[in-house]
Formats: structure tokens, C-alpha cells, sequence
């Protein structure tokens, strides 16, 4: 067994050195926690490190930019890469007990092209949650992401594994994943953290300037808006739910527009489907649990989060 740090976490970068880590595990019968990032870590990472630790014996954190959920135009070669800040948070958390760092030949060993028509090999893909939502503007997206954590369960072969909530749809695609494919792995979706203000964390959040960052936080007060019209008046038809939530994206984008402000607000989508088969509601059951998201563009950076409706958890 090998690592490429002489670090308080050892470090893999290869998956057989990983595997033996693992298999040491298994002769010690410690229960293994997962936490699948793209590094970049923030607060919302680390609470999930931070959970899988109270309720596995270790845990192991994968950091992995994932080529297949990216498209060309996507910022793919942009996205943040800070391993240093990443490995010294780990090891500032006292709950990572090892990070995979796999190399992208090896994750996919024909090699991958952003450019779909032209990928070879295998891929994973939930039909019937995948092309909805996020799906839309991203049709690429689910498949990379099930593909990717497919493969990483394949070679951490977790006990459990650790999702936030941000990503909503991610959490019910990879649920039935697991269910579907009879993965002996207990999925864990872990409320989103949140800034003093309400913003999601989020990696791309350090793309905000300072002036962005002041507006940022419009998608959560809108959706938040939406849920109080169900919660406190009893709204259930969707375009009475909704209708706070684009006033408010409205007001913003044009006080951003009459400040000057050098940057725009877009609206990508709003949103509001069923907990589990992700279909758009056009009516909202007494009891019925649901998702209301969206997805916003302040400038270039796109920002998503959702809130939950008569459920806790995913």
C-alpha cells in the first residue's frame, strides 16, 4: 500500500494502492463513510465529512473533477482545483481518514471527450430523473455524474455515502441508482449548508465579485418566498406558488440594471416537481412532498438551490 503524501491523511492517487487501504479496512471491520467532491472544499463538504465520521468508524473523501459532466462550453478547465486548501481543511476536521485522488486515466481508461457524440466506453444513466430540471439546459450532466459515482463506489465500496441536499435532483438520480442497481450502500442526503445570509455554499460562489455576492442571495429568498405562499396561505396551484418567486427575480434584475451594476441577473428555470419522480406539478397535494428549485445566472456564474416541501430529507 502506497500514498503520495507523508501527510496526517494518506493521500491516493492510485485506485490499487486505494484498494489495499480498503481491504485493511475490511480486515480491522471498520465501517467506511464516503464523501465524493470535486475539491474546491467549503463548509458543506466538511459537514459531511463531519457526519459520515459521528456514523462510520472512517471515512474517505474523493476529489475528482469529473470530465463527463462537463460539456464544451462548460468551464471545465476554469473549474477551481486548490488541493493544498483542500487537504489542509481535511486535515483541520479530524474526521478524513484517507482521499482518493484518482487520475483521469484510470477513471476512464479509453480516454473522454466533452464532446458526447464522440465518447467511448461505459456509462451509467437513470432514465425517467435525468432530463428534467437540471436536465434540461444540462443533458449531459446526470449521466456523467452516475457514471462517475458508479465508478467511485466501485472502488471505495462504502458503507455509506454522503450527498447535500443543494443538489436535490442529484440525491433522488443516485437513490434510485443504488436501488436499481443493488448497491450495498446506504445513501445519506445531508441538509444544505448554508452562509449568515441564506446562499447555498458552494464552490462557484468564489466566482462572485464582491457586488455579485450582494445579490447572490435573490434564488433563495424567491424560492423561500414560494414556500411561505404554500406554508402560510395554502396556496397548492403552481402559478400562484411560483408567482412571489419570479417577482422577486424580477425586482432584482432591474434594480441591478438601474444601479449600472456591470453584470446581469438571468433566469435559467423555476421549478416545482414530485420528491420522487421528479415530474412537474401543476397542482401541490395536501401532504404531497416536493422540490422547489431553481437555477439563476448572476453574471456568468450560475447558482442553483431548491427547497423542500413536506419532507426533511431526500
Amino acid at each position: 500500500m502506497t500514498d503520495i503524501t507523508a501527510g496526517e491523511i494518506p493521500v491516493f492517487d492510485s485506485i490499487a494502492a486505494f484498494r489495499e487501504w480498503r481491504k485493511e479496512m475490511i480486515r480491522q471491520n471498520k465501517t467506511v463513510g464516503f464523501v465524493p467532491t470535486m475539491g474546491a472544499l467549503h463548509e458543506g463538504h466538511l459537514g459531511l465529512v463531519q457526519t459520515a465520521k459521528q456514523e462510520c468508524d472512517v471515512v474517505a473523501v474523493s476529489i475528482f473533477v469529473n470530465p463527463a459532466q462537463f460539456a464544451p462550453h462548460e468551464d471545465l478547465d476554469q473549474y477551481p482545483r486548490t488541493f493544498d486548501t483542500d487537504y489542509a481543511s481535511l486535515v483541520a476536521s479530524k474526521a478524513c481518514s484517507a482521499i482518493l485522488l484518482p487520475k483521469v486515466s484510470e477513471m476512464y481508461p479509453v480516454g473522454i471527450t466533452l464532446d458526447r457524440s464522440q465518447q467511448r466506453g461505459t456509462f451509467v444513466e437513470v432514465q425517467g430523473l435525468s432530463h428534467q430540471m437540471e436536465g434540461i439546459p444540462r443533458p449531459h450532466f446526470f449521466r456523467g455524474v452516475a457514471t462517475v459515482v458508479t465508478k467511485l463506489f466501485n472502488i471505495v465500496q462504502p458503507d455509506r455515502a454522503y450527498f447535500g441536499q443543494k443538489d436535490a435532483q442529484q440525491c433522488v438520480v443516485l437513490r434510485a441508482m443504488i436501488r436499481d442497481l443493488l448497491l450495498p450502500i446506504r445513501m445519506r442526503s445531508i441538509p444544505t449548508r448554508r452562509e449568515a445570509d441564506g446562499l447555498a455554499m458552494s464552490s462557484r460562489n468564489r466566482y462572485l465579485t464582491p457586488e455579485m455576492r450582494n445579490v447572490a442571495t435573490l434564488l433563495y429568498r424567491a424560492i423561500t418566498a414560494a414556500k411561505e405562499a404554500i406554508i402560510e396561505r395554502g396556496v397548492s396551484d403552481r402559478e400562484e406558488i411560483l408567482a412571489p418567486a419570479y417577482k422577486i427575480i424580477d425586482e432584482v434584475s432591474q434594480e441591478v440594471k438601474a444601479q449600472g451594476l456591470p453584470f446581469d441577473i438571468r433566469l435559467d428555470y423555476l421549478s416545482l416537481v414530485d420528491v420522487e419522480t421528479l415530474s412537474e406539478l401543476t397542482t401541490l397535494g395536501k401532504s404531497q412532498a416536493a422540490i422547489l428549485s431553481g437555477a439563476i445566472y448572476v453574471g456568468t456564474t450560475r447558482l442553483i438551490d431548491n427547497v423542500l416541501i413536506n419532507t426533511n430529507e431526500l
